[in-house]
């Protein structure tokens, strides 16, 4: 067989297995029943559960933020966040947790929030 062919096949055979591993970090959202069955992280969606209490002291631990979140079956759990607090958490529309149960806390290792737009209401007219 000629070298050309030798290398062009390991060439393919590495980009399947670089394809493989990057597929197998794509995962679908969970919810807090789900995530209590799995053993690894997750992705838990949700909103800010704004009847509860939010714990931030930046002074004492200002890597740890606790709030409650509602997951979309509106089941609420409390969440410990290993990152300070982001600006204007208050305000998002939606979070996205990657994180795992620890009995009936959600520990959280990153966070996604989804701010509203200031473009959500407002009617774009377009000139043709």
């Amino acid at each position: 067989m000629n070298k050309l062919y030798i290398v062009g096949l390991i060439m393919i055979g590495v980009a399947i297995l670089i394809f493989t591993n990057m597929s197998a970090d794509i995962s679908s959202y969970s919810d807090f029943a789900s995530a209590a069955q799995s053993k690894s992280e997750v992705k838990v969606v949700g909103i800010l559960d704004k009847g509860k209490e939010m714990v931030y002291n930046p002074e004492d631990k200002p890597n740890e933020f606790i709030f409650f979140m509602k997951d979309g079956d509106g089941v609420s759990k409390k969440v410990v966040l290993s990152q300070p607090k982001p600006m204007e958490f208050e305000n998002a529309e939606q979070i996205v947790l990657t994180g795992k149960m620890d009995g009936e806390v959600f520990v959280a290792s990153e966070m996604l929030t989804k701010c509203p737009s200031k473009y959500k209401n407002e009617e774009i007219y377009i000139k043709s």
